[in-house]
């Protein structure tokens, strides 16, 4: 008899081996920038958390979307934490880069939109769940609107470099990764109208709360600036370095701060890379695309759940030159780039709030 039952107990962890075997795990990617080890990861936001200036400052009321950093976290982490703190929801929707990296891997890529089909992420605590929103799009979504491809998702860290700042607030959330790939304004008009129909009807199937059980996240680095970019039209100076900075939060307060519109929406793709008339400096923002894709988006959606409207909100900017290197010690966290006036990056975070 008791050799009966430990036959049986063997088959029943076999099968559950067995099906923990079968499940693909995505990889991480950047193993240097970001943060894969949850005692460190606690490490870190204990340290950014005595750095913040504003700790009594509780803006997360009615914020359900943001651009957000995805750059090294020892560059970047002060710009990534006054965000992150006010996040609090069950699940994700993230809008990716399509870096060229991947284009380089895959050859080019246009017009679509890249889910993956992996059955969880890596994040710092435990693997990520995704959520049921993902198989929808792809049941629901025209299919020349998106590919599948795993190996997109393995090769990009647009992503996977927000895992970790919003496990850390909620071990249990759930994301809808999505990779935005160059394409028109009026195709990113035609596949958002979709995209968000399918949104709005998950949300209302669910009694999903935007903020509360829903976010909507847009990954972006601002400029990437000097010759290793091919992208220093002021120079490679300190001058140069304040124009660039300067122009890029012109930008921001122009196109992405108050309320958002169709016509402001417009203007950033046009400063970000439409520029019909060639008549501007352009700056090189790898998030171009699915900045304007994620505000399409997040307007429709908006509007879908009672005419709502749409105010941005800056949090923070800044760039690898005047932030330096933060000198939190003792974690596996490195550097993916030297800094310099022929090489930084800027970036900043943004949220969105329903109003």
């Amino acid at each position: 008899m008791k050799t009966k039952y430990a036959y049986l107990i063997i088959l029943i962890l076999n099968s559950q081996f067995a099906i923990l075997n079968s499940q693909s795990i995505r990889p991480i990617r950047d193993d240097i920038g970001f943060c894969w080890s949850a005692e460190e990861m606690n490490q870190f936001m204990n340290y950014l958390s005595k750095e913040d200036n504003a700790r009594s400052a509780d803006h997360s009321k009615n914020l359900f979307a943001a651009i957000s950093v995805h750059d090294d976290y020892l560059y970047a982490g002060k710009v990534y934490y006054p965000l992150y703190k006010n996040i609090k929801t069950k699940e994700v929707v993230i809008f990716g880069v399509t870096h060229g990296t991947v284009r380089k891997e895959m050859g080019a890529l246009s017009n679509i939109i890249i889910l993956d089909e992996f059955d969880k992420w890596r994040g710092p605590y435990k693997d990520v769940e995704i959520s049921p929103l993902r198989e929808i799009i792809k049941s629901e979504l025209p299919k020349e609107d998106f590919i599948v491809s795993n190996k997109a998702h393995e090769i990009e860290h647009s992503i996977e470099a927000l895992v970790p700042f919003f496990q850390y607030y909620n071990r249990d959330i759930k994301i809808t990764p999505i990779m935005i790939t160059q394409m028109s304004y009026e195709k990113m008009e035609a596949i958002t109208d979709r995209l968000s129909k399918i949104i709005l009807d998950y949300m209302r199937t669910n009694n999903l709360k935007p903020g509360k059980d829903i976010f909507f996240l847009i990954s972006n680095d601002a400029n990437h600036y000097g010759e290793d970019f091919n992208n220093s039209p002021y120079g490679m100076d300190e001058a140069a370095h304040k124009t660039a900075t300067e122009n890029d939060m012109k930008i921001i307060m122009k196109d992405l701060v108050s309320k958002v519109t169709n016509e402001k929406i417009q203007n950033t793709a046009n400063d970000l890379w439409l520029d019909p008339e060639n008549k501007k400096i352009v700056p090189l923002w790898c998030g171009r695309y699915p900045i304007v894709f994620g505000l399409q988006t997040i307007l429709k959606v908006a509007n879908g759940l009672g005419n709502h409207k749409v105010y941005g909100t800056l949090f923070k900017y800044s760039d690898t030159f005047t932030e330096k290197v933060l000198p939190v010690k003792n974690t596996s966290m490195g550097l993916t780039a030297v800094f310099s006036y022929k090489h930084w990056c800027a970036w900043f975070t943004e949220g969105f709030y329903l109003k």
